[in-house]
């Protein structure tokens, strides 16, 4: 029997039961369940906790670019790998109001904003609550992404309006040092708790198709299921491969693992925002159908995540409208 049908099961995932003491022996096993009763249970606790037809829409804005000093294997904005990206200097207000009042007129309702620093300056940060200001003023939530950050940090941001802040644990523990060696998973998770004190909301996720086992997978959901509070939004990004990184080349993963990642996301994380996020480019329309059927329910919005190709607003809207899907309102 399949564990959505046994006693085990009512145990496990009981009805309305937020639970921060996932072991990895259980996420382990709903990886292992028969899809269909995994995709059964994903439904089961997405209806619990929102409407199944809504989905999210969010706009990424690159708004420092390239240069980065860290080393992370799969991105392209890193100093250290020849990727075509060149360093540039952050954006001006002006233009980042431009582009966060057209993403708005496209129907995205949060409007993200990333910059390729390892820690931000204290001057970054009071150019960066500026927009944060500007982009709120315009009716739109605001998430900003900008590296480590300390307490003071984060107190600032949260003072300018900052509804939420992403920093990625990105894979597990375990597997995390083949990845990334300039940071530590506690820098992480150090900033983690500096953005939850400060009263901002968390979005945290990770990356799969990195050339990770599937034990570390069940170890990233682990860490993200166990945090003292569920990030309120989590990204699961497919690997987008770019030449002159150290992933490039990567064996793909299975789109059927990938749906597996979203649906245990969202069984042991119920009250989450799911997000369908980096890779979708080189999915089908049906790997992203079974995505949201599997609890997924927000994406980016428009034609680039940073520096990565993202698709199309006239692809997306057919595909959602094709689906039966309506953007949530704030």
């Amino acid at each position: 029997m399949s564990l959505a049908h046994t006693p085990s099961a009512a145990a496990l995932n009981p009805p309305g039961l937020i639970r921060h003491d996932w072991t990895r022996e259980e996420i382990r096993a709903l990886f292992a369940l028969p899809f269909p009763d995994l995709i059964f249970e994903a439904q089961r606790v997405h209806r619990l906790h929102f409407d199944p037809a809504e989905v999210q829409i969010s706009t990424l804005l690159s708004i420092k670019t390239g240069g980065c000093p860290e080393d992370c294997a799969y991105c392209p904005q890193s100093a250290k790998y020849d990727t075509g990206v060149k360093a540039e200097k952050l954006m001006a207000l002006d233009a980042v109001l431009r582009e966060a009042q057209a993403a708005k007129a496209s129907g995205a309702s949060r409007f993200c904003m990333g910059a390729a620093w390892r820690s931000p300056k204290d001057r970054d940060v009071e150019n960066v609550c500026a927009m944060i200001e500007g982009v709120k003023a315009l009716g739109l939530e605001t998430c900003a992404t900008l590296g480590m950050l300390d307490a003071k940090q984060a107190q600032r941001l949260k003072d300018s309006g900052l509804d939420y802040y992403n920093h990625n644990l990105d894979t597990s523990p375990e597997f995390y040092g083949e990845i990334i060696t300039t940071r530590t998973y506690k820098d992480r998770l150090d900033t983690l708790a500096h953005v939850r004190d400060a009263g901002i909301n968390v979005c945290c996720g990770g990356i799969v198709g990195m050339g990770e086992g599937a034990e570390d997978r069940v170890g990233m959901i682990a860490a993200l299921a166990s945090l003292p509070v569920h990030p309120e939004s989590v990204p699961i990004n497919m690997l987008v491969q770019v030449e002159g990184t150290p992933l490039d080349h990567e064996n793909k993963l299975d789109p059927l693992d990938f749906v597996r990642t979203i649906a245990v996301a969202r069984i042991t994380m119920p009250k989450s925002v799911v997000r369908l996020s980096a890779g979708r480019e080189d999915m089908s329309e049906e790997t992203q159908a079974l995505c949201f059927i599997a609890g997924a329910n927000s994406i980016f919005y428009g034609p680039k995540l940073l520096t990565t190709p993202n698709p199309g607003r006239d692809r997306d809207m057919k595909l959602l409208d094709k689906l039966g899907l309506r953007p949530m309102e704030r």
